[in-house]
């Protein structure tokens, strides 16, 4: 461990030889820190906290802090982070709570710029961008490849879909499905990613078949239930069709329209 001399470690932290602890830093007793990982200056990682591998916090990051949740007690609840995640000034990460699985878990090569806030039992995947002040609300569910615009705002317990997208200082109030664009407050659909998706690789077929299911769900005039049963056959012939009507049909606070 390289730590700054001004740095406050506590002894019963698990710490990567390799380690960099920047100046004014504070690291609490119950946290382990993988290989390659550096901590910034004034950032404090504390709670019972596991970062993976070649993870960096900037200076002035709170990672590991009690659930901002007026039913938390104390319990020895976590925060794991995977590997590869860059997590900029002035953001805030919280453990998880009693009440959920106990567990605030982010996955891998994730790009959260400054001032993002995610709460409580958030469940976050990997290689999603989270532009400056964008706050998740506690119990959030993200996909992979998720993209948020600056200021976004994510009511608590709604889900975020793989490779979807929202513009700067939407409002999200419902389930955003797989694939679409939303923007404004409340949030509303715009159609598919498509420039995110031709980027990750999807065919020309699949993005129609995409375009289509958009169609079927937003522009039929079908209820939600009617829009299920149309795309369930053509599901069957397309994996990622199948992802959103998995989506759609555990979608418990409604989709944003």
């Amino acid at each position: 461990m390289k730590a700054h001399a001004t740095a406050i470690v506590d002894p019963r932290a698990r710490i990567a030889p390799d380690v960099e602890i920047g100046p004014y830093a504070v690291v609490g007793p119950d946290v382990e820190i993988g290989a390659g990982c550096s901590i910034g200056s004034h950032a404090v990682v504390t709670g019972h906290t596991c970062l993976g591998q070649r993870n960096r916090i900037f200076p002035f990051a709170a990672i590991g802090g009690a659930p901002q949740d007026k039913k938390y007690r104390g319990e020895p609840t976590r925060l794991e982070i995977g590997e590869g995640n860059t997590i900029r000034e002035y953001c805030t990460f919280n453990c998880g709570t009693a009440q959920d699985v106990g567990v605030t878990r982010v996955g891998d090569d994730n790009w959260f710029m400054a001032y993002v806030h995610v709460a409580h039992d958030c469940q976050v995947g990997s290689h999603t961008v989270f532009a400056n002040a964008t706050q998740l609300a506690g119990h959030v569910h993200v996909g992979d490849y998720v993209i948020f615009g600056g200021f976004t705002g994510v009511h608590q317990f709604c889900r975020i879909g793989a490779h979807s997208m929202t513009g700067g200082s939407t409002a999200v109030r419902q389930d955003v499905p797989p694939y679409m664009t939303v923007s404004g407050n409340p949030a509303k659909a715009y159609g598919l990613n498509v420039e995110g998706l031709k980027r990750r690789g999807f065919s020309a077929d699949t993005l129609a078949q995409l375009n289509q299911a958009y169609r079927t769900i937003y522009r039929a005039g079908m209820t939600l239930e009617q829009a299920k049963e149309v795309l369930a056959p053509q599901a069957a012939g397309c994996p990622e069709l199948k992802v959103m009507l998995d989506f759609l049909s555990g979608a418990t606070r409604g989709i944003v329209r």
